[in-house]
């Protein structure tokens, strides 16, 4: 599929507003269960360590802090969101944005939870699908319906837009 204009900018929407989506999940299930999330600013930090060469971390938390580590974080967070939204789009039906389905989108968000598992937790220092937590299950588990959520906010997200009147 050819990436349009309209493509990027339906990237950025649905990818942003799926981030959305799955921060709200995040944030309930801190609230109501406890359960801890992602924090952001060390995001920030690993990805403020990579000019220096340095990729991965026996403890990201222990690595030295970096100067707007928070806002690296959140902007980061945020283009993951739209970058996997536009890889999305770029592999979905072509008529996806359209008539966007359920299916597809949560399959792709199921796909993506490869990089929190493989990539993200081991440089972090948190060991392949967070085997050195002290809880894996519980955030393996976590990883894979944080991602379903994401899915499911590219779909509601995708719905939305193709509602809106198209100049003509």
């Amino acid at each position: 599929m050819t990436i349009t204009p309209n493509h990027v900018v339906s990237a950025v929407a649905i990818g942003v507003g799926a981030s959305i989506l799955m921060d709200a999940w995040n944030l309930l299930l801190k609230r109501a269960l406890g359960v801890p999330s992602l924090n952001y600013c060390l995001l920030g930090r690993w990805f403020l360590h990579m000019p220096d060469g340095t990729f991965f971390h026996s403890s990201i938390a222990a690595a030295s802090p970096r100067r707007f580590e928070c806002a690296a974080g959140w902007v980061a967070h945020y283009t993951i969101g739209v970058v996997l939204a536009l890889v999305f789009l770029a592999l979905a039906p072509a008529d996806w944005l359209q008539r966007p389905t359920l299916l597809h989108a949560l399959l792709y968000g199921v796909g993506t939870v490869v990089f929190p598992l493989f990539v993200l937790q081991p440089a972090l220092g948190l060991g392949i699908a967070s085997s050195k937590t002290s809880k894996p299950a519980q955030a393996r588990l976590k990883s894979l319906v944080t991602h379903v959520v994401f899915g499911v906010g590219l779909y509601l997200c995708a719905v939305a837009i193709s509602r809106l009147p198209v100049a003509a």
